[in-house]
């Protein structure tokens, strides 16, 4: 894993009140927190496989929390999944189980209890971070052998252009700065200046633009750079869905 980089928290459930609350507690223990108040956009965002953990609630609108799984598992989507729900049931617990979920927690629940679950699963799942598939659309980037392709072509990148995707993709929907870009990429902001990275994503850009994948990577001006697609823009610009 890329030091420096806050664990990524997709938190996913209807009630704008259980979303503040989560977003501003796990922001407080240093967890980047992007949240989705319904069915069909979390899973938009979860395909992505950009997230370490995903808190997922099971009666949502428009896809319930277990048809979020269970795409998310056919998929490939191998993220850890803590299903937090009203519905307390062993049925209820045990059908989450099955269909791949790593962890069940009944509301209402202790918000230390919930951290150290999440926690719990971000140190099981330490391992396998450098094995996940990210994918933004038709641009994948295979983390297993390091190794990206657009609409199955491969695309070659050199390593610290792939790096600098890498961290672009990790935060799908998110801008990064030029100095986290620093941090993660060169692991020192003494050991490169931003201009260095200006040139490298300006490398990365033009690849991926002779793939037809230009739109993928973005300037922000002012902030820094985006990995996004216009079906991610469409599920974080949605109504309850917010990115912190």
């Amino acid at each position: 894993m890329l030091w420096g980089v806050r664990p990524r928290v997709l938190v996913v459930d209807d009630e704008i009140g259980v979303r503040r609350a989560l977003e501003r507690g796990l922001s407080a223990e240093g967890m980047e927190v992007v949240t989705a108040a319904d069915g069909p956009n979390a899973l938009r965002v979860a395909l992505t496989g950009a997230f370490d953990v995903v808190l997922l609630d099971i009666m949502l609108p428009g896809l319930s929390g277990y048809r979020v799984l269970q795409r998310m598992r056919a998929e490939g989507v191998r993220t850890p999944v803590l299903m937090v729900s009203a519905k307390d049931g062993e049925v209820d617990q045990a059908d989450g189980l099955d269909l791949g979920a790593d962890g069940y927690l009944v509301k209402p629940f202790s918000f230390v209890v919930l951290v150290a679950q999440v926690r719990a699963l971000l140190r099981r799942n330490s391992s396998d971070l450098a094995r996940r598939r990210l994918k933004l659309g038709d641009l994948v980037v295979d983390r297993a052998v390091r190794e990206v392709s657009w609409a199955g072509e491969p695309v070659s990148l050199s390593p610290r252009e792939y790096a600098v995707l890498d961290v672009l993709a990790s935060r799908a929907g998110s801008v990064v700065t030029k100095d986290e870009l620093l941090r993660t990429v060169w692991g020192d902001e003494q050991a490169a200046t931003r201009n260095a990275v200006e040139v490298y994503v300006g490398y990365l850009r033009r690849k991926l633009d002779a793939m037809g994948a230009g739109e993928v990577v973005r300037t922000v001006r002012g902030h820094g750079y985006l990995a996004s697609t216009p079906d991610l823009d469409a599920a974080l610009g949605s109504a309850g869905t917010r990115r912190r």
